[in-house]
């Protein structure tokens, strides 16, 4: 995640979509790690069901990183 985050602060004049890159990559952080930490500290089993909508994100993420890249 680390190298997108880099990537999408080298192509910040595009900022719409770098911005929705940004958000989508720090909400499937958010989303797919929490959920997981989550289901380990509590353990109710509901919280894996969040994990997949975190894997989305990051894969709207990258499209979005792609879109910027490919306009830049």
């Amino acid at each position: 995640m680390e190298r997108a985050l880099l990537v999408i602060g080298a192509l910040s004049g595009l900022v719409g979509v770098a911005a929705g890159a940004f958000g989508a990559h720090v909400a499937g952080t958010v989303l797919f790690s929490g959920s997981l930490y989550a289901l380990a500290l509590t353990g109710h089993r509901r919280w894996g069901a969040v994990a997949p909508v975190g894997g989305a994100c990051f894969l709207l993420g990258w499209a979005a990183l792609a879109l910027a890249a490919a306009s830049a």
